[in-house]
């Protein structure tokens, strides 16, 4: 096993002294693996006490490993090498993370883009299978997904039944419908657990598994590293991490997750979810916020920020003032982050178990797909770039004054979220925007592919502070993908949760810039040089 350690400066350092004796009193850590559902107050137990499995998910989940690699082998003999997750949240953001960090091909979709799911659709269909992911198997977009690659398996002359792999909480509409359909294998989860603490589950196993990471290796990992968080010490890692975000006083609810070395791929993508939709509820929580080690939130000395910095076993590590440093092997950072996210939730009042605001944006999708209204006239265009926004817009008539209209709306202690509803393997590039408008808002950004992030930071957008404002990207799209026996295509599905999502979003009172792009590349090439020229006059300011 690998060693898990952390240093803590600043602000961490001191919520850490201030708090541990007093966790280590009061048993919090040997009461959790108990699962003791009394921990977040009386208004959470009845959601805790069907969600503390994952304590134990590293042990119960040895018997799923069997099974599993029985499979794997089966489908190999079959000429079946390639492995598709059809998942959302919690049942596709482990998986990615495990399976890159581990060196094997696993195609995660999760996206309703249809350029992404027709390119996932298009690649070596004859050496695939697909492992549909999902606790019920309500989620519009996982059903969508198995129904195109089902079809797509039966036009090919495949045998979709043979191709097709549930994992879902048994007794689910999913899982009965998956038996009677006579699919090659359903795999039932624990269902006391929680997507976005799942990694360690069926979810997170099944399609790592199959796809060819040593899962046995990596369980046996997790099950030593519950035995070291299982202590009422005031060395418990768990702990002091778990303070370090939720326990600064006062509290820094901008975490920033650099990736420094740690040898894990994605970790910080996943994070986000775990901690976002943990914590950011009752007008409260933590926003975690995926960047670099040197990127501005991480060298601007916010009071609002804390750094955690995702480094190797082996590193030399010279802390700057407020941050932690954190090491060890994923199976151990992905039980350690769990553990310090339910201690988090205790300390700062709330239940980090539930959902409450998710659900909204889902809602009005579905209005929005049952009513097909005409899209909201553009405020106007500018090149391939249509702009929406509020009465905020004031005067702008160019992109580039539009998107400073909106960072105008930008409190002392707000942030900024990049949402972009687009392929994000084909425009991964498009990401770097993220460094540059921090840089030039002098706030944290966060940057979030649409409409996965509406399972992650959507919730701490709706339920979190009332302090972030909000970019929204669109595109059109020169194909489109009809979903079978849905009367609506995948192009019209991404655009409803797009517009759903900002129809709540302005609900809650959020500014919401909406640029459409009416062609993609043009529109991409179009926006990368809008921020970069904003980011060019602020660093000729600043000079």
């Amino acid at each position: 096993m690998s060693t898990i350690s952390y240093d803590a400066s600043g602000a961490a350092q001191q919520a850490i002294a201030q708090h541990i004796d007093g966790l280590v009193e009061d048993k919090i850590a040997t009461r959790i693996f108990a699962k003791d559902h009394t921990l977040w107050g009386p208004e959470a137990e009845a959601e805790s006490a069907i969600r503390l499995g994952w304590v134990e998910a590293a042990t119960v989940s040895q018997a799923l490993v069997g099974d599993i690699l029985e499979l794997r082998d089966a489908l190999r003999a079959e000429g079946v090498t390639r492995i598709v997750l059809c998942g959302m949240g919690g049942s596709s953001l482990a998986p990615e993370v495990i399976a890159g960090t581990a060196g094997v091909e696993l195609t995660v979709l999760d996206s309703t883009d249809p350029e992404q799911v027709s390119a996932a659709l298009n690649d070596r269909l004859a050496e695939t299978a697909i492992v549909v992911s999902s606790k019920s198997g309500s989620t519009v977009e996982t059903d969508s997904q198995r129904r195109v690659f089902e079809k797509a398996f039966n036009d090919a002359g495949i045998d979709a039944k043979s191709r097709i792999i549930i994992v879902t909480d048994p007794g689910s509409p999913l899982d009965k419908a998956s038996r009677e359909a006579g699919y090659r294998a359903v795999f039932n989860a624990d269902p006391n657990v929680g997507g976005r603490f799942s990694a360690l589950t069926a979810f997170g196993l099944v399609p790592c598994g199959l796809a060819g990471v040593d899962i046995q290796a990596f369980l046996d990992e997790a099950e030593e590293a519950a035995e070291i968080l299982n202590e009422d010490s005031a060395d418990n890692i768990g702990l002091a991490l778990g303070i370090a975000l939720g326990g600064t006083s006062p509290l820094r609810n901008k975490i920033v997750i650099a990736e420094d070395g740690s040898g894990i791929v994605g970790f910080a993508d996943w994070a986000e979810q775990l901690i976002a939709e943990s914590t950011g509820k009752l007008g409260t929580g933590v926003l975690p916020v995926v960047a670099g080690p040197d990127s501005p939130e991480a060298l601007n000395g916010a009071d609002d920020v804390l750094v955690v910095r995702l480094v190797g076993a082996d590193a030399d590590v010279e802390l700057r003032e407020n941050e932690v440093a954190i090491a060890g092997g994923l199976p151990s950072q992905m039980f350690v982050w769990e553990f310090a996210t339910a201690v988090a939730g205790r300390l700062l009042g709330i239940n980090p178990f539930d959902q409450p605001d998710v659900e909204a944006a889902k809602v009005a999708a579905r209005g929005l797909l049952d009513a097909r209204p005409e899209p909201t006239p553009a405020a106007f265009t500018d090149g391939a770039v249509e702009v929406r926004g509020g009465d905020w817009l004031g005067t702008a008539s160019t992109a580039t004054e539009a998107v400073q209209s909106l960072l105008a709306q930008l409190g002392p202690d707000g942030y900024l979220s990049v949402q972009a509803y687009l392929d994000r393997i084909s425009h991964a590039p498009l990401e770097g925007i993220r460094d540059e408008l921090a840089a030039v808002s002098g706030r944290p950004v966060t940057f979030g592919w649409g409409p996965r992030f509406l399972h992650s930071t959507g919730q701490f957008h709706k339920g979190g502070p009332a302090i972030g404002v909000f970019l929204q990207i669109t595109a059109a799209s020169s194909t489109d993908l009809e979903i079978p026996e849905r009367p609506f295509t995948f192009g019209q599905l991404i655009a409803a949760q797009a517009s759903g999502d900002a129809q709540v979003l302005e609900g809650h009172g959020r500014p919401v810039l909406r640029l459409h792009l009416t062609e993609r590349a043009a529109g991409v090439a179009q926006l990368q040089e809008v921020v970069a020229a904003l980011a060019n006059q602020a660093s000729a300011l600043e000079s």
